[in-house]
């Protein structure tokens, strides 16, 4: 059979809770730095380089679009589209919408759908079970790859391999998906010999993922495709149509299609993956020190044993502590047992409820154009460092409750203030009314950073009204 090409879609979502408080809402873990120099989602581009891959299409929600925008940037890769959800409705939907897609502009090609915040240390073995899953996906099978156990693991979902597929190499038939399972039923899968772990990857052609689609949730298969239809191109960015896709049922991959299909068939592979989707996870990624220990950044460490222990900013003195993860952000800090770590989950749902925002972003928040740090607060007003990127500028807003004054730091700034324009070197600064006009732009080729004071009877980022954005910000 001819080898096809492929289509690599990236799934980009998330809600930053397994890993908090590294990851948050507006930053998941998919844009960190946690195993290596670069992002996770940049080692997932990585490995879908060249044949017989084509440019990926990645699907993320609209708050995150600048990110993945920012991730290819980087890279100095390109992508087909970034295809942005208006409501979230799961992986179902999501990938249905690509699938519109490919079955319009490229119906020959597969679709490999990924996770973008996994980390698959062999690559080689990665390539190679795509290589014999090309053949069962081409003769119209649905095919997942299942990760052959090292451990009685709770936190993956389960296939039971069924037999044989005819005339495919190392490719079975699914007997069953089973969720999360309890310790004992883990062990008795691990030892079953005939169960592997659900990698949450994919591999079919768009024509079979919609035909089943339209047959198991017709519903969401109707949305979905009006969505598409009525879809908005903005730059590199494909905006699904709101009304339609808030119709579509919410549903994953899994629920919807893949436990009901019979085309469902998975390829055994053993490729060094992790979903990193806990701290345990994360710690059995990192180097192990001869006391079972696992550091990153500023730590000390006496008598302490078989831990995870990270600092992103203070200095963390840990003492006699056995068993545990801690990890210290610049605003939040966390301290459990490794046992106990999955319930992190239950504290960043009180955040939620009680209204607090460490669960949303860190104190640096990233923007299209740069970032900015929040240094101080207090009773009407804020302290912000702003980096502006070289070559960006905000938007034209003013705001209704707050007066500005920006200090230069590093680098040249020219300023819009109502309807004067100034240029702006270190040690420079302006001060911008409340209900002026206002505009900040980075002409030079290094970063822009200054500091911004805002003082005002509120202080918030809903108070901005944009005149005009490069980014179609509203």
């Amino acid at each position: 059979m001819t080898s096809p090409s492929i289509t690599p879609v990236i799934l980009s979502g998330g809600d930053g809770a397994r890993l908090w408080p590294l990851s948050r809402q507006m930053r998941p873990k998919q844009f960190l730095a946690i195993t290596s120099g670069r992002s996770l989602f940049a080692d997932t581009v990585d490995r879908i380089g060249g044949q017989p891959f084509v440019e990926p299409v990645v699907v993320c929600n609209e708050d995150q679009r600048f990110l993945v925008a920012e991730e290819f940037r980087a890279s100095g890769l390109t992508c087909q589209t970034i295809i942005t959800e208006p409501v979230a409705r799961d992986t179902a939907p999501a990938i249905a919408a690509v699938a519109v897609m490919l079955a319009d502009m490229r119906p020959q090609n597969l679709m490999l759908v990924l996770p973008s915040d996994h980390t698959i240390k062999d690559v080689d073995a990665f390539r190679e079970a795509i290589g014999k899953a090309a053949d069962a996906a081409q003769a119209g099978f649905m095919v997942t790859f299942g990760i052959e156990p090292t451990r009685p693991e709770t936190g993956y979902g389960y296939i039971k391999v069924g037999d044989r597929v005819e005339n495919m190499t190392s490719c079975y038939h699914v007997r069953q998906f089973s969720e999360k399972p309890d310790p004992e039923t883990a062990a008795a899968y691990q030892s079953s010999g005939n169960h592997v772990w659900n990698s949450g990857i994919f591999l079919f052609s768009p024509e079979t993922y919609l035909q089943e689609l339209r047959r198991l949730e017709p519903a969401m298969a109707s949305a979905v495709e009006e969505a598409v239809k009525t879809a908005i191109p903005d730059s590199i960015f494909t905006r699904l149509d709101e009304k339609a896709f808030a119709r579509s049922p919410a549903n994953s991959i899994d629920v919807a299609v893949m436990e009901k299909t019979d085309r469902a068939a998975v390829i055994r592979v053993d490729m060094g993956w992790s979903d990193v989707g806990s701290w345990p996870a994360l710690s059995d990624l990192g180097e192990v020190k001869d006391d079972g220990n696992v550091i990153v950044g500023d730590v000390l460490t006496h008598g302490a044993k078989n831990s995870y222990i990270r600092s992103d900013h203070p200095l963390v003195a840990a003492v006699g502590v056995e068993d545990m993860v801690i990890v210290a952000m610049d605003d939040a800090v966390l301290v459990s047992h490794k046992a106990q770590a999955q319930d992190v989950r239950h504290i960043v749902a009180e955040l939620e409820r009680s209204g607090r925002r460490e669960h949303i972003s860190h104190t640096t928040v990233y923007r299209p154009w740069g970032s900015y740090r929040n240094l101080q607060e207090g009773p009407g007003f804020l302290v912000k460092e702003i980096l502006v990127k070289p070559g960006a500028k905000l938007s034209l807003q003013y705001h209704h409750h707050r007066a500005e004054h920006w200090v230069v730091v590093e680098g040249q700034a020219v300023v819009t203030n109502g309807d004067d324009v100034l240029v702006l070197t270190p040690g420079q600064s302006t001060h911008i009314p409340l209900g002026v006009s206002h505009r900040l732009e980075n002409p030079g080729d290094i970063a822009l950073r200054l500091i911004e004071v805002q003082s005002g009877d509120y202080i918030g980022e809903d108070d901005i009204t944009r005149v005009e954005d490069d980014f179609g910000r509203a």
